[in-house]
């Protein structure tokens, strides 16, 4: 009897057990990126077909699926063409991969997605950032009086602060905090880079009260400090969808409390990063320290903020001359385990 060809969910299984991890050593950062893209399909597949993750098949697959996937990302999710030509280079990765596993069905799978088209970025795309009334309004909406107001209130403040990524917030365990005279907080970014960004005395105060309300003190024992900051209802380490749900739920209700406000269309967690980089700018303090800030590994990504305003613009290129000598290095202000996040498609719990 021939062999069984192993079928979508087994591919995917070996494909984030050993293939993204071991061949190719991508990082737990990039890895949980791609994780994040076929969570947002199977998603999709849930919302718009009613097809549970162990229904479907390479077949399901092909077509127009990927095409409305990725239109249901921006329509949807109000993901950006940038955003959703990483989704599709995730999605690309893995129909190569799965053409080895399995040459019959994959084969099919893989033309589909080669032949689906990247979509153009404009170059000058607008940069989504809260103006500093806004963030005081934001931070203030959550009810702290409540276990889950109190976290949502830590978390975007944390979250502004720091200019953390989603994920990156979403990764911060206890022994990632370093309180003291200043507060620090060692943060993983993209390709497993490492930074320490110093957060203010009241950002270090709120954080520090709000970790001893859900018992991590600090400094606490050795399994304590590897307990993740936030976390969700129904996972202990927070994930993407969770970060961008809260995100959502409090623009919402600051939209309809203050209609001249808020203006944009959407906001997303990546917002409160921008926020703190025009912010920071605007403040006057320099390009090289809002780089080492947000982790960038160009300056000239760090620069697309002084377009945002031609003041902001101005009042850097002013001050030029005198931006090396003034560098601050503290500036204030039965589903396979890899496939986890399926999991949520069992018994449709929400987070």
């Amino acid at each position: 009897m021939a062999k069984k060809s192993p079928d979508l969910l087994q591919i995917l299984a070996s494909y984030f057990d050993e293939y993204l991890p071991v061949s190719k050593g991508l990082s737990e950062n990039t890895i949980t990126s791609y994780q994040y893209a076929f969570s947002l399909l199977f998603e999709f597949l849930y919302e718009t077909k009613k097809l549970p993750p162990e229904k479907v098949t390479f077949n399901y697959l092909c077509g127009d699926t990927i095409t409305e996937y990725l239109n249901w990302l921006e329509s949807s999710r109000d993901c950006s063409a940038k955003t959703r030509n990483l989704r599709r280079a995730a999605i690309s990765s893995f129909a190569k991969y799965a053409m080895k596993k399995n040459f019959t069905e994959g084969l099919s799978f893989f033309s589909v997605v080669k032949n689906t088209p990247k979509k153009k970025v404009p170059k000058n795309q607008e940069i989504k950032y809260f103006t500093k009334e806004e963030m005081e309004i934001l931070l203030k909406l959550p009810d702290t009086s409540t276990t889950i107001g109190y976290r949502d209130a830590a978390l975007l403040s944390v979250l502004y602060a720091s200019g953390t990524r989603a994920q990156e917030i979403c990764d911060l365990t206890a022994n990632d905090i370093r309180f003291g005279r200043e507060t620090s907080i060692h943060v993983v970014g993209k390709g497993t880079k490492t930074r320490n960004v110093i957060i203010p005395e009241n950002c270090a105060n709120f954080l520090k009260k709000y970790m001893l309300s859900v018992n991590l003190p600090y400094p606490g024992d050795a399994s304590t400090r590897r307990r993740h900051i936030f976390s969700s209802q129904t996972r202990e380490h927070m994930t993407i969808s969770c970060v961008e749900e809260i995100v959502k739920k409090y623009v919402a209700r600051a939209k309809a409390q203050y209609p001249h406000l808020f203006i944009k269309k959407s906001y997303s967690p990546h917002c409160f990063r921008h926020s703190i980089a025009v912010h920071m700018l605007e403040s006057g303090v320099p390009m090289p320290v809002i780089k080492a800030f947000l982790g960038h590994a160009s300056i000239l990504t760090t620069m697309e903020y002084a377009s945002v305003t031609s003041e902001l613009a101005n009042k850097y290129l002013t001050s030029r001359n005198s931006i090396i000598d003034s560098v601050d290095l503290n500036p204030p202000t039965t589903i396979s385990p890899s496939l986890h996040f399926l999991n949520k498609y069992r018994g449709r719990t929400t987070e």
